[in-house]
C-alpha cells in the first residue's frame, strides 16, 4: 500500500461517519445471562445484598441442543425493565456442559449506572455480608476506581461476574457530547499509532 492510500484510508476513517437514527437502535438491554450454581445463594446476593429484585423464575423442560435439559433461570430487575438472568440446570452433566471456563480479567464485566448514594449502600452492604460470613461475600475483591469520566465500584458475585457500579461525573452530559463528536477521529488517530490518553478528566 502506497503512502499516499494510507494517508487516504486514515483521512477517510477520521470522518464523520452517520449515525444510526435513534428508531434504528436497540431499545434497551433485555437481559444479560449466566451460569449459577446456586440458584438460592445467588439470589441471597443479588436480592439481599446488591437490592436486585427477583422478577422472574422460570422453570424449563425442553430438548436443547439433541438433548432434554431441565432448568431454571431466576431474573433480577433493573429499573430500565432489563434484567440479569441466571440459569442453572438440574442435571450436574449438563451443568458442566454450560458452564464454560472464561480467563478470568478484570476488563470483562458488566456496568451498571447508579447514583452515588446507591453506589455507597451497595458497598456498605457487601462489606456487612463479608464481615458476617455470608456464603458467596466479595468483601475482599470490593473496590473503587477513579476514572474520571465516572468513579466505579467493582465487586465479583458468588459465580465469577465481575460487575461495576458507575456514578458518572458531574458533567457528563459535556463529556459525552465531546466523545461523540471525535469518536472515529479518535479511533482512527489510536489506530495509525498515536496512543496519547485523551481522558483529560483522570
Amino acid at each position: 500500500m502506497t503512502q499516499t492510500q494510507t494517508r487516504t484510508r486514515t483521512q477517510d476513517q477520521a470522518q464523520p461517519q452517520p449515525q444510526a437514527e435513534p428508531q434504528s437502535l436497540p431499545l434497551r438491554l433485555h437481559h444479560h445471562a449466566w451460569i449459577t450454581d446456586d440458584q438460592e445463594a445467588n439470589r441471597r446476593f443479588y436480592e439481599d445484598v446488591i437490592g436486585l429484585p427477583l422478577v422472574a423464575t422460570w422453570t424449563e423442560r425442553e430438548v436443547l441442543f439433541g438433548a432434554e435439559r431441565v432448568y431454571s433461570h431466576a431474573l433480577y430487575g433493573l429499573a430500565d425493565g432489563s434484567a440479569l438472568a441466571f440459569f442453572q440446570f438440574a442435571d450436574p452433566e449438563h451443568q458442566e456442559e454450560f458452564k464454560t471456563e472464561i480467563n478470568a480479567t478484570p476488563l470483562r464485566h458488566i456496568a451498571f449506572k447508579v447514583e452515588a448514594a446507591t453506589q455507597e449502600a451497595i458497598r456498605e452492604r457487601v462489606i456487612a455480608a463479608g464481615d458476617a460470613g455470608d456464603a458467596g461475600s466479595t468483601k475482599a475483591d470490593a473496590h473503587v476506581i477513579d476514572h474520571g469520566f465516572c468513579v466505579s465500584l467493582y465487586i465479583t458475585d458468588p459465580n465469577g461476574l465481575i460487575l461495576e457500579f458507575a456514578v458518572d461525573h458531574p458533567d457528563v452530559e459535556k463529556i459525552d457530547a465531546e466523545r461523540r463528536a471525535t469518536a472515529h477521529a479518535d479511533l482512527a488517530r489510536w489506530l495509525a499509532g498515536d496512543h496519547i490518553s485523551n481522558n483529560r478528566w483522570r
